[in-house]
């Protein structure tokens, strides 16, 4: 399973919110390119961006820091925030991003197959942001009409082969995850589509239950504030998904 620190931009700055509330934000790094640096510095192999600004603004806002980190640093990045047209997508891409993470754009019109057509399904993911039961989202302020599973249903069969799940009511409260609800949605997403997944990651016993679930489908994590806030580091991080050292 891979491992990837997260680097939230607000404001020119790298930030964690605490579930998705953008009025509590904590600012961690004057820079968003030396806070994706120190994760890399430390081992890190894979890297995701989010443009906070871009996903209330719906259009990128941040895209000069993503060409900064993606071009200084060497890494695949996955963006999301603010990408709701091909214009956007393509500028993305771009700016350096390995992959594109659509989110509110994925649940309205045609973009998303649009989207799959001209770039192909390995390059873009959708998000499924869940608070309070529901899909959320808008910048995770509206809800969305469909049941979770419908959502996960619909991805695939719309050609979906990456799916990224938040958990937004867990997000940034460093107290770990439901190994239940992951393992849910894992099998939701089934063998067709890899799935992340996002969400209160707090020790290193919250990623070894995430390796244990033996989720064929899990491929990856998402890491923020445990990071910064020192609870571990990208190297024991990487040992405990058991990611090649």
């Amino acid at each position: 399973m891979n491992l990837y620190p997260a680097i939230d931009i607000m404001d020119g700055k790298a930030v964690r919110l605490v579930k998705g509330d953008f009025q509590a934000r904590k600012v961690y790094d004057e820079d968003p390119l030396e806070a994706a640096r120190k994760w890399v510095n430390e081992g890190a192999r894979y890297l995701h961006v989010v443009d906070l600004d871009g996903a209330r603004a719906g259009r990128p806002v941040n895209l000069r820091h993503v060409r900064r980190i993606a071009a200084d640093l060497g890494r695949p990045v996955q963006l999301g925030g603010g990408l709701r047209t091909l214009e956007a997508i393509a500028e993305a891409l771009e700016a350096g991003a390995e992959r594109v993470i659509l989110g509110t754009a994925a649940f309205t019109g045609q973009l998303l197959e649009q989207a799959l057509q001209a770039h192909g399904p390995e390059r873009v993911m959708v998000s499924v942001d869940v608070r309070e039961g529901r899909v959320s989202i808008e910048g995770w302020t509206k809800a969305a009409e469909e049941e979770i599973a419908e959502v996960f249903a619909n991805l695939v069969a719309r050609g979906v082969t990456r799916m990224l799940y938040t958990n937004v009511d867990r997000d940034g409260m460093l107290e770990g995850q439901s190994d239940d609800d992951v393992a849910w949605a894992a099998r939701g997403v089934g063998p067709a589509a890899q799935l992340i997944y996002s969400g209160g990651i707090g020790s290193l016993e919250d990623l070894t239950g995430l390796m244990n679930l033996n989720e064929p489908s899990l491929t990856g994590v998402i890491v923020g504030k445990a990071l910064y806030e020192g609870r571990f580091t990208v190297a024991a991080a990487r040992a405990a998904l058991g990611e090649d050292i």
